[in-house]
Order: C-alpha cells, then structure tokens, then sequence
C-alpha cells in the first residue's frame, strides 16, 4: 500500500465542488482549514507539496451573480479574474499560521506544449520548492482559450507531476476511486483498490458524471493517470469531501491507486533518449569527466556547437573524439551557445548582455 509520506514530491488536485459550497457559492472554511493541516503534517514528513486547485470561476460567479449554468467565454474569465485573487488569499491565510509561505503559478496548455515554457515552468517550480515554498497551481482562465486549455485540472495536475518529477499525485474527487460502472446508477459497480495498467477495458469502463461545479469525469481522470503513470507517478483517486481528506486517504480510506512502472527520474531520463536532436554539442575531457559523475553541463567545457537548436530543444552531448555521451534539453539556442562556449558561468551576462542559467544543460533534463 502507498503511503504518502514516503513521496519526495506529491502533487494534490483539488476541485471546485470541495472548496466552494454550491448552494452559498462561499469557500468551505472548515474543510479548507484541514487540508492545510494536512500539508503542514506532510511538509514536517519532509514531503514537498504542490497544490493543484480549482475555484476561481465558481468563487467569482458568486462574487458578481452569475448564473450556475454554463457561461460566456468572456464571464467565464471575468469570474476567474475576481475569484483567482480570492483563491490565492484564501490558501495564503490558511497556510500561513502554519509558517508555511505559498505562491500563486498560472498556466496553460500552451506552457506545456511549448519546450522553452514547460522549462521555465520547471525551472520556476523547482526554484518554489527548494525555497520551502507550496506552489497553488491553477489553469489562467482570464487568459486561456478553448484553443490553449486543458479545459480540466485532472490533466493539468498530472502535467505539473510530469513537469516537477513528482513520486504520486492525488485527486481528491466526488468519488472514493475507479469503479467498473458509475456506482451512482450500478449497484454491482466494483472499486478498484490497484490498477496496474490501463487496458482499452479499463478505458471502456470510465463515464463522464461529475459534479455540478467541476468539469472532469472519470475519463479525464483516467487521462491523468495515464500520464503520470508513463512518467514514473503513481496516481490516487479519493473521495476529498472529509475533512482532513489526505490525512484521511494515509489511514486507509477507500482509493484507487494507479501504479507506475518506473520511478520519475528514470521515466524522465527515457524521455529525453528518446528524442530526436536538433544538434550536438561538443565537450572538453574536464566536462566528460563531469557529466559522468553526475555534473551539469556548462558553457566553460563547450567546445563546439553545431545545429539549429532552440531553447528547450534536444542536443546530443559528444566527447572530441565524437563518442556519445547522451543528450540533454539546451536552456540556450545554438546562436547563444556559440557565444558563450568555453566561457565561465560568470561570463554569460556580460558576454550575452542579459541574464542567463548557469548550465547550459542541467543534470535533470540529460540523459546519459
């Protein structure tokens, strides 16, 4: 049985039926207060917290009275306007007596899809939990369209699992896990407690009920699973309504746990092998030595670069004698490269005219 505590880094979704009250449209004080105890417990295991959360729309619609139905692309973001800073405020004062500082990171589907975004959202992610900081991630409503949504945070948390390397990821749901049918309308539905792999009829088995306030179904949830699975997350499903819900889910309340095959690190590493390099760069025999035991790639052991590569694009890394060492995500473009090959790392800035990273390829984003 996975425990909670034994996650380095753990990714929890929250929907909008758990934090807004339908009937009042008004936060649920109480049960808000108890998750934030849950992640003050967590944070002591020394377990790194990020918080996907729903909301701002059902908070905002209440603040300006809207309807509960379906709404306007442009109400819909105008009630994610004024209920995104009420979300934020909200989980800033619940934390907070905990000594626990919290950040608010908006995105879209485009930060993902996009290599140089998804490693600058990396790069922001990892610099919050380094800093002992909890991250509350939600989708950019005020901005994002149809054309550049997730359109549901089951997803987007698995995203955020993939992108920070995360060991498990929780959804708390309306439902205490995955069912062979929708236990609302099949009395002989069966809970899964474990589900290894996610077969076509697993699949078949998913419906799309949900709540009044939130848009992702089982299948959404199945999609979530399915991606953070594949890079090395396991993935709970719980029922979220109780109070103290993770607290809850760690003493054995009902779930479904999808299990991953490999740990995140090596899930991550076989991604980047697998892609195909837009150029390679060349490196001294200090910097082989490096790299193999473990190092950051950076600027001073570059001795060639070649290619068209952008930021956030896959390189091969080669020794002079052009052996492949393995390949990593550039954080410069080729052209940037050029420039500041074989200089220090304090050397970027005046060489480029504007701040840059340290490494040209980071340890985590290079696959050996």
């Amino acid at each position: 049985m996975a425990t909670l505590t034994s996650a380095r880094r753990l990714v929890v979704k929250i929907g909008s039926a758990l934090l807004v009250d339908r009937q009042t449209g008004l936060l649920r004080s109480e049960w808000l207060l108890s998750l934030a105890q849950d992640v003050a417990w967590l944070k002591k295991q020394g377990t790194s917290v990020i918080l996907v959360s729903s909301g701002s729309i059902a908070l905002g619609r209440g603040v300006l009275n809207l309807p509960s139905t379906a709404l306007p692309l442009e109400q819909s973001q105008a009630a994610a306007a004024v209920g995104q800073i009420r979300l934020a405020r909200a989980y800033e004062e619940v934390l907070a007596p905990h000594q626990i500082t919290t950040a608010q990171v908006l995105v879209t589907l485009e930060d993902s899809e996009d290599r140089r975004r998804y490693l600058n959202s990396r790069a922001t992610l990892e610099t919050l939990l380094s800093l002992d900081v909890v991250p509350i991630v939600n989708e950019n409503d005020t901005v994002a369209t149809d054309e550049i949504r997730y359109g549901d945070n089951d997803r987007l948390a698995a995203q955020i699992a993939v992108t920070v390397g995360a060991d498990q990821l929780i959804l708390l749901s309306d439902v205490d896990g995955f069912y062979s049918a929708n236990p609302n309308h099949d009395a002989d539905a069966r809970r899964f407690d474990f589900v290894e792999q996610i077969t076509p009829e697993i699949e078949a088995m998913a419906g799309d009920a949900g709540s009044g306030l939130s848009k992702g179904g089982m299948k959404t949830k199945l999609m979530a699973a399915k991606m953070a699975t594949a890079a090395g997350c396991d993935m709970a499903i719980t029922e979220g309504s109780p109070l103290n819900p993770l607290k809850t889910l760690e003493n054995g309340a009902n779930c479904t746990w999808f299990t991953a095959k490999l740990d995140p690190q090596a899930a991550r590493k076989r991604w980047i092998a697998a892609m195909k390099p837009r150029g390679a760069i060349v490196v001294d025999d200090g910097a082989a030595r490096a790299l193999a035991n473990g190092k950051s790639l950076l600027p001073a052991g570059i001795v060639e670069v070649t290619g068209d590569f952008g930021r956030g694009d896959p390189v091969a890394i080669l020794d002079r004698k052009s052996h492949r060492l393995g390949q990593g995500l550039s954080r410069y473009t080729a052209q940037e490269a050029e420039v500041i090959k074989g200089r220090k790392s304090s050397e970027i800035e005046p060489t480029l005219g504007y701040p840059g990273r340290a490494a040209l390829i980071h340890r985590d984003d290079m696959a050996l």
